[in-house]
């Protein structure tokens, strides 16, 4: 163990060596020591709930830190199954894939690069670790204490869709998940910043989560089309001198590959302001990018257009309360269905807690992921 807290990196990467046999999924049932401690470390989690969620997230920044323009960033990737599609993909298979990235046999990777890529990567978990973050100090290596539980049902990571709700007397449904697991919905909302800059498709955000499902045509080498930031980047460049927009702005875009998903359209709220090393929401902009949401919709109807589905809007790195954000989203979906009664309106949360906002019971046993 170093003065800071951080474990040996010899002890990280035996760990990597062991997580790329088993891949990603392996980190549901355990999460090594080493792993676990970097992981507490960073705010990636806070403690046993989230921190098998928390370590994925710890190494995909770490994978991008490496630079995915780069052949141990690319490699990495394809290592741990970090490209969309391939998290699940057999050790053999993703060794195959990694070894394609520098053009040698499976056995030539495994004997040269392989030890290399899991050393790099090792060293990138902890330099992520000792990076200060951005706009908030980092935690001690101990988990922060949690908060209390509210009453009702204890919060759990299996997704639960289909919960009914209400936003004032209008009927909503509620899912505990994460976005980009959600099917059959026309338009899902992500929250972004003024000047339409996507979060990182490693942060454990909506706009990241978003962003990494959609990118189309992943190959060994890496993702061909970033769909969702290219496109916003195209909407930008046609009118320039347009940033920062206005908070409460709607921009949309296609799917990508949310598509399969049934997906239609991705609809982008800009509403952080940049203030310092952080953002900033104000909770009005909220109901301002509601009722566009709305308005843009229903120019969409012709296209099939029926349902729409909100996250809590500026509650990730916008850094407003959740209660704050959900109740300004009551308040506006409420005027907006009563003035547009034909829509079909989700809320999605990663938080369990937060199904209560919205008059929503997260059940008392684990049901099988409805996404």
């Amino acid at each position: 163990m170093n003065p800071d807290g951080l474990p040996d990196r010899a002890d990280l990467e035996r760990e990597l060596r062991n997580l790329r046999r088993g891949g990603l999924p392996a980190l549901q049932s355990l999460v090594p020591r080493a792993l676990r401690a970097v992981t507490l470390h960073c705010g990636h989690a806070e403690g046993e709930d989230d921190l098998a969620d928390g370590a994925e997230r710890l190494i995909r920044a770490a994978a991008e830190r490496l630079g995915t323009d780069d052949l141990i960033g690319r490699a990495a990737q394809c290592t741990f199954g970090l490209l969309p599609g391939h998290r699940g993909d057999p050790a053999a298979d993703r060794r195959r894939a990694a070894a394609q990235v520098y053009g040698v046999s499976d056995e030539r990777f495994r004997h040269s690069q392989e030890r290399r890529v899991v050393e790099q990567l090792a060293g990138a978990i902890l330099a992520e670790a000792r990076e200060p973050a951005v706009g908030t100090p980092r935690p001690a290596v101990l988990p922060r204490p949690r908060p209390a539980r509210p009453a009702g049902p204890r919060p759990t990571t299996v997704p639960y869709t289909g919960l009914p709700g209400r936003a004032g007397s209008r009927a909503v449904t509620v899912h505990v998940s994460p976005i980009e697991l959600l099917r059959d919905i026309d338009v899902l909302v992500s929250s972004e910043n003024v000047h339409l800059e996507m979060s990182k498709s490693f942060r454990p955000t909506v706009s990241g989560a978003l962003r990494r499902a959609a990118v189309v045509g992943c190959a060994p080498e890496g993702p061909d089309t970033d769909v969702l930031a290219e496109e916003l980047a195209a909407w930008v460049r046609a009118r320039p001198g347009v940033l920062p927009l206005r908070p409460g702005t709607v921009v949309p875009t296609g799917p990508g590959a949310l598509a399969e998903r049934g997906v239609r359209r991705v609809y982008h709220a800009a509403l952080a302001i940049p203030d310092g090393l952080g953002y900033r929401v104000d909770p009005q902009s909220i109901a301002t990018a509601v009722a566009a949401c709305f308005s843009r919709a229903r120019r969409e109807r012709a296209a099939g257009l029926r349902s729409i589905c909100f996250p809590l809007l500026g509650a990730g790195r916008g850094g407003l309360d959740r209660r704050i954000s959900a109740e300004w989203l009551r308040w506006s979906i409420e005027d907006a269905l009563t003035a547009d009664p034909d829509w079909s309106v989700h809320i999605v949360t990663r938080y369990p807690e937060a199904a209560g906002y919205f008059d929503a019971e997260v059940p008392d046993t684990p049901e099988a992921p409805g996404a």
